[in-house]
């Protein structure tokens, strides 16, 4: 029998669906085993991570219809005491969650009062109200309208109908199967009386949430009488369900807790290795994939044990509200939940109420009217956003806190890193999991990152003095991410449509020049009257303007448009370019290498094969350029592997680019976010570990890694320049694009303020040019000597009305006129 059950486990953790008769044989299997391998199973599909959901606990009303012999949360209309929370009390609770940095609100209540009690029949008549699930959804909307919060609703058993309404107002919902063993509602048994606790009903409860595509909580609570046997037949039934609908996102293992003042007061209560065999058995039965959880308050002191079990999730934690259902279970501290869970080799990661593969499938799993709100609060792999740091806002930086907990669930990486600093190629997946890092495993990361570029770079912390000009900001394309660009439909973001003189263009760079700038960075929007000739005008003023500046300029689109405007080949013109003074081209328009990605953002712009053959053609013709990547939009972390495994190919192939530079998301002004398409940037994690991560996975063929200080804030970037970057990129003198997407930093950052930086970080700043060559003493005196900018010119364009016939490049779709 045991050898028998040994090579059932091992079926289990190799991935098999165990048959049901397979499922009930694990009754006899030994704890170890099951224990074992459930945590194996547990690692295969969650990794390191451990999730939880910031909530506030909504108890809209303590009335229930059922009798169950175990609850103290159920109880009969008092006098003097209102059937249902008012709104107000509803709102007042979710506020302070939200205030607390909750995200979610649960709303737990009884089974259908108005069907028992006359008292929550006329408290819902005198709302207005027919049901209380009427009520239920108005609550839960005036939350979701008024705080922001996401609300989880349980309010027991629902008809079809029900949670079609439910499905409107909530971003998921659920139910405790508890058992399916009808024995349980037979007199004597813990749920005789209570009509809403046959498993018949619940199941088909369950069943209709998965036809209507809701993100569906259930789980079963043991020690209430059942036997181990009915205990697995109950979680069989929720894998039926689940197989049919794909819906069901967490599997909850309750213990049951003896409550003074019921019925079952002095009825034993299931040991912590009762609780660690039912977890190991759901585990093996559910698979890696679902979700496992234990509420932590019910088990304090073993949680370390419930890890070591299987479980991936501690349910809904708050810092604001007890738990109702158990009031004598406090929730642990947060604090206090991150380090026993670090110390189970396991990272924390808060989660919003819809788990994160459901979060990733929006337009499948939640209602049109909530796919924003979700949008907004997760993050790049559907987690929660950890902070509320914004790219390119003034406010404080969240504080990243070490991790205390030990290296155990750092070692999950060390065979990656171990590669990444030997400089081996990553494939996809592992570059995923360096992005996806936290706790301990985000630290070992960051530490590789930097320890690598020391031995690349040393520790002098490298940038250029130069200007950006950006000749126009009339455009043609329509990159929904885009603040910057004017064009018919766009009048109304930030500034008015402008078109550069070519004597304004000369005038800044001659002024640049006199202010110790080595580099003038030149880009502009796609104007419909620009042609390949206008980008050889621009370079033949800045060339007269000051013969010794260097001239970088001119993204892969103005690349592409300005050959196929002259009818010449990318190389012809990439050399009449290069003959005419152009030194290097900036790595912008990449956006995301991913043809996914750019369908959603930039449809009509180069796609991410035209974007590298550009680069590839420009290497070729001996024009070397930078590599950028912007992130904290639409993209995933696979997106972002796909971007830094194709620049590490082309750069392998052609070692022409000097430095690949993150850009985080700018959101505030972006048109894509303010129509709710797009999250609110990167997180600050999210934005180190790209800078670490960029740094590991692109070794040892970059040597450079940029830190954007007008994304990041100069603060920001000194914490990446601490996690893998070596350079801060340029003093700027005047920045538009992202300022134009409501970024609120300076124009400029003088060499001064770099260097004190950088000096506070104990590394040594050193001026480069754009090739990072050596600046002459000459260049450097007169950058710290430099005069305040005189006031720009910004020439109006011209209307739109187009003055040539041929029809419009774009790139990314049909010619069109």
């Amino acid at each position: 029998m045991k050898a028998d059950t040994e090579t059932l486990i091992d079926r289990a953790v190799a991935g098999a669906a165990l048959s049901d008769a397979q499922a009930l044989a694990l009754e006899g299997a030994p704890l170890d085993r099951l224990l074992a391998g459930a945590a194996t199973l547990r690692d295969a599909g969650h990794g390191d991570v451990v999730s939880f959901s910031r909530k506030v606990f909504v108890p809209l009303t303590h009335l229930c219809r059922d009798v169950c012999r175990y609850c103290t949360f159920a109880h009969v209309p008092r006098p003097g005491e209102p059937a249902y929370l008012s709104i107000e009390q509803v709102l007042d609770i979710a506020r302070a969650g939200a205030r607390a940095g909750c995200q979610e609100a649960l709303f737990t209540l009884g089974d259908k009062p108005e069907l028992r009690y006359r008292a929550a029949r006329e408290a819902l008549a005198s709302m207005g109200y027919a049901t209380t699930i009427d009520y239920l959804v108005a609550a839960a909307r005036a939350v979701l309208d008024e705080t922001g919060l996401l609300p989880h609703l349980n309010p027991g058993v629902m008809t079809r109908d029900e949670l079609a309404r439910v499905r409107e107002v909530s971003v998921s919902a659920g139910i405790m199967l508890e058992s399916a063993s009808a024995r349980l509602c037979e007199r004597g048994g813990p749920h005789f009386g209570s009509p809403d606790k046959d498993p018949r009903v619940r199941l088909e409860c369950i069943d209709h949430a998965g036809a209507l595509a809701i993100p569906f909580t259930t789980g079963i609570l043991i020690g209430i009488g059942e036997t181990r046997r009915e205990r697995i037949e109950s979680l069989l039934e929720i894998r039926r369900l689940h197989a049919r609908h794909g819906h069901v996102q967490e599997v909850i293992v309750q213990n049951f807790r003896a409550k003074h003042d019921t019925p079952m007061a002095n009825a034993p209560e299931p040991d912590l290795d009762d609780l660690r065999w039912t977890i190991a058995v759901a585990r093996l039965i559910l698979g890696a994939e679902m979700s496992i959880q234990a509420p932590p308050n019910l088990s304090p002191g073993g949680l370390g044990a419930l890890v070591d079990a299987g479980i991936d999730d501690w349910g809904g934690v708050s810092p604001v509200t007890p738990d109702h259902v158990n009031p004598e279970a406090p929730w642990p501290h947060l604090d206090r939940l991150r380090l026993e869970t670090e110390a189970a080799g396991k990272a924390l990661a808060p989660r919003l109420p819809i788990y994160p593969r459901f979060a990733l499938e929006p337009e499948r799993w939640l209602d049109a009217g909530l796919r924003t709100a979700v949008l907004r609060a997760r993050d790049a792999s559907g987690f929660a956003r950890e902070d509320r740091w914004t790219a390119g806002a003034l406010s404080p930086l969240p504080a990243l806190r070490p991790s205390r907990g030990g290296d155990r669930a750092a070692r999950g990486l060390d065979a990656v890193l171990a590669r990444a600093t030997a400089g081996e190629s990553l494939d996809e997946t592992a570059v995923v999991a360096l992005l996806e890092a936290r706790g301990p495993a985000l630290d070992a990361v960051l530490d590789a990152a930097d320890r690598v570029r020391a031995e690349v770079c040393g520790d002098r912390v490298s940038y250029v003095v130069n200007r950006n000009i950006n000749y126009t900001n009339v455009c043609y394309f329509k990159c929904r991410f885009c603040a910057f660009s004017k064009g018919k439909l766009s009048e109304n973001l930030r500034g008015r449509p402008y078109d550069l003189a070519l004597d304004e263009v000369a005038r800044r760079v001659a002024e640049a020049w006199s202010r110790g700038a080595t580099e003038v960075c030149l880009q502009g929007g796609i104007h419909p009257e620009y042609t390949g000739e206008t980008y050889l005008d621009i370079l033949r003023v800045v060339r007269e303007a000051a013969p010794g500046m260097h001239v970088h300029a001119f993204s892969p689109l103005e690349i592409w448009q300005g050959a196929r405007t002259l009818g010449v080949s990318l190389e012809t013109y990439l050399g009449l370019l290069r003959d005419a003074g152009l030194g290097t081209l900036p790595g912008t328009a990449a956006e995301i290498l991913d043809d996914e990605v750019r369908a959603v953002i930039c449809p009509d712009k180069v796609n991410t094969a035209q974007w590298l053959e550009v680069m590839e053609t420009a290497h070729r013709v001996g024009l070397r350029s930078t590599a950028t990547i912007m992130f904290g939009h639409v993209e995933s972390p696979r997106h972002v592997a796909r971007h830094l495994l194709r620049l590490r190919a082309l750069q392998a192939r052609t070692g022409g680019f000097t430095e690949v530079v993150p850009l985080a998301f700018v959101a505030e002004e972006a048109p894509i976010f303010l129509r709710g398409g797009a999250r609110h940037g990167p997180t600050l994690r999210e934005a180190l570990l790209i800078h670490a991560v960029a740094r590991l996975a692109l070794h040892p063929h970059f040597q450079n890694v940029q830190a954007s200080w007008v994304k990041l804030g100069p603060e920001g970037a000194a914490m990446a320049l601490a996690g893998g970057a070596n350079d801060i990129g340029g003093t700027l003198m005047n920045e538009s694009i992202t300022r134009a997407a409501g970024a609120a930093h300076g124009q400029e950052l003088p060499p001064h303020a770099i260097e004190a930086l950088v000096g506070d970080l104990g590394r040594v700043a050193r001026q480069r040019t754009t090739l990072y060559g050596e600046v002459p003493l000459e260049r450097q005196r007169a950058s710290f000597q430099a005069a305040p900018l005189e006031p720009v010119v910004e020439t109006p364009a011209r209307r739109y009305e187009r003055r040539r016939s041929e029809p419009l490049v774009r790139p990314g779709l049909a010619p069109t006129s």
